[in-house]
Order: C-alpha cells, then structure tokens, then sequence
C-alpha cells in the first residue's frame, strides 16, 4: 500500500466515523432526557463537524476549509458556553423556587 493509498483511505475512515458520531450525537440531542445531555449532544456534533471540515481540507488539499473549521469551532464553543448558562440559570431559579421565603414562613 503506498502512502497516497493509505492517506485516502485513512480519510475516507474518518468521514465514516464522523458520520457515525454525528448520527449519535443527534440520537442523544433528540431523546435527551435532560437539557445538560443535549448540550454536550450538541457540543459533540460541532466536534464532529470541524472534524469533518478538516478531513475535507485533507482530501481537497485546500486549507480553505480549515478556516471553515476554525469559526465554526469558535461559534460551537460560544454556543455551548451560552448553552451551559442557560442551563445553570434554570437551575438556580428551580431551586429558588423551591426554598421558602420569609414571607412563606421560613424558620
């Protein structure tokens, strides 16, 4: 096998696995069952994205897509932090919710 083979079949491999990943990914963003499942769901698809992206600047030998990969990994990383803020933010009203007040009678 000689390297050029090897390299394409090596990329090749890869997009099958990313493939995969991205098909998981969206199986656990669907079914969830919580909203911290479907944040690192979705964290693991634009993982998986930029992943495919780079693979695709391997096949084409255009380092186009490896731009593609970098803002699309720098949007995935502010969407997972504003995600996780979220999510912290609905925690603590839930348990704010769930504390009595003075007014409610607390000891």
């Amino acid at each position: 096998m000689t390297p050029t083979e090897f390299l394409e079949f090596s990329v090749n491999a890869g997009f099958v696995m990313v493939v995969v990943a991205v098909a998981l990914g969206f199986l656990r963003l669907a079914i969830g069952p919580s909203l911290p499942d479907r944040v690192v769901a979705l964290d693991l698809m634009t993982i998986a994205i930029v992943s495919f992206c780079a693979l695709a600047a391997v096949q084409a030998s255009d380092p186009a897509f490896l731009d593609v990969a970098l803002a699309l990994a720098l949007v995935g990383f502010l969407a997972t932090v504003a995600l996780a803020r979220f999510a912290e933010r609905q925690r603590l009203r839930r348990e704010n919710k769930e504390t009595p007040t003075d007014e409610e009678g607390a000891p």
